[in-house]
């Protein structure tokens, strides 16, 4: 099994970075490596990747980042790189490889500070690896001084660094950034590869598999998760009861606080475990005495450290609730592919009674304003507004119709 396995639906991607890999492992083997690749090479120092969510950015990139890294002796008998086998190919695609920097954001932004270190050690050679890669997973998030720190790392690269931004669009990177990059755009998988996936790699039952494709709409990591996580699949059906709730202002009120209260016991638990090992491992690492006692000087590190998983747990909570709206503008837009008896498939076919139901009980022009009030509330999010103020909102513009 290679790499490019596990990329759903992106075939001519594959096509491209896999020549890249195979230019690329040309130069490093090569007695001149360290030379810039030539005009004719597919390879190049910063590609920037774009696509819908869930088409899979950030896995096209690990897989593209292992196939930098193989190590294969296959390659010597003109083995296309990326085995997925090998110690450079799995390690680069578990996370543990000494020359693949990942940097996502911790809060809403990618601040200079969390890049500072990043552009510092693009400027240095690779330790172990063939190459120095860097990988930034929500490049639309850089703000503007992260932003120029990346952008001068790009323009002027050490000979083995790679760059590799991932973003929803081009829109979403500043121009000077995305000028230097070699653009790949990935489409959104369609419901049939998905399911065939999650079959064939996750064991999934069919039918099963299917229902987890369709109520996702071809997002890889959704898909796979509501296919594996009991837990993931009883959130959902709560959350597609929401319109069944808000016929008063009280039930508009409870749907909403029920919705916050949901995502910020996601937030919690996924910080539980990972902020305490990062904090005892930091504690390690400054050297804290037996019964936990710190050094002298080292309060300031451990606020940080605190203020950055605060931040994190902020962001969890409002990747929830995002998650939670975009089910919720998936319903409504069955319930508007009834009321116009389009012919597009039906999503939440598990829901059916209640989208017809809401459908005989209302006009398209209303339900074309309740997706707008879902966009509204994400909108609202994404402006720092309190989630709850927002979710009330939208619950109330969602009873309005």
């Amino acid at each position: 099994m290679t790499v490019w396995d596990d990329l759903v639906g992106q075939e001519k991607v594959s096509e491209q970075l896999a020549a890249a890999a195979r230019d690329a492992d040309a130069l490093v083997t090569a007695a001149g490596a360290a030379a810039p690749p030539p005009e004719t090479s597919k390879m190049t120092h910063a590609w920037l990747i774009t696509g819908p969510p869930g088409a899979g950015r950030g896995q096209v990139a690990r897989a593209f980042a292992a196939a930098l890294q193989c190590v294969s002796p296959d390659r010597a008998l003109g083995g296309v790189p990326g085995c997925g086998f090998c110690d450079g190919c799995h390690t680069a695609l578990i996370g543990t490889h000494a020359d693949v920097n990942t940097v996502a954001a911790v809060g809403s932004q990618i601040l200079a500070e969390d890049m500072r270190d990043t552009v510092r050690k693009s400027y240095t050679s690779p330790a172990t690896g063939r190459w120095q890669i860097i990988l930034v997973e929500d490049a639309e998030r850089l703000n503007e001084k992260s932003a120029n720190a990346v952008l001068k790392a790009v323009e002027e690269p050490a000979p083995r660094t790679v760059w590799l931004l991932c973003a929803p669009s081009l829109e979403d990177v500043l121009p000077t950034i995305r000028s230097r990059c070699r653009h790949l755009n990935l489409r959104t998988p369609s419901v049939d590869a998905v399911a065939d996936m999650l079959i064939r790699r996750e064991g999934i039952e069919p039918a099963v598999a299917a229902a987890a494709a369709r109520a996702t709409q071809g997002h890889v990591d959704r898909a796979r998760r509501l296919a594996t996580d009991p837990a993931a699949r009883e959130r959902r059906a709560a959350v597609l009861q929401l319109p069944l709730r808000v016929d008063d202002v009280g039930g508009c009120l409870r749907a909403a606080q029920e919705l916050v209260d949901a995502a910020t016991e996601d937030a919690k638990q996924l910080a539980e475990e990972r902020d305490g090992k990062e904090t005892e491992e930091l504690k390690a690492a400054l050297g804290a005495a037996q019964g936990g006692r710190m050094p002298r000087g080292t309060a300031g590190v451990m606020k940080d450290l605190e203020d950055k998983q605060k931040r994190r747990r902020t962001r969890t909570q409002r990747d929830s609730l995002d998650l939670a709206l975009t089910d919720l503008t998936a319903f409504y837009r069955d319930v508007l592919a009834l009321q116009l008896g389009s012919r597009v498939a039906i999503a939440n076919m598990d829901a059916e009674d209640a989208l017809e139901r809401l459908a005989r009980g209302s006009s398209p022009e209303s339900t074309l304003r309740r997706i707008e009030a879902i966009a509204g509330c994400r909108q609202a999010l994404d402006r720092n507004v309190a989630p709850l103020l927002a979710v009330e909102a939208m619950t109330m513009a969602l009873r309005a119709g």
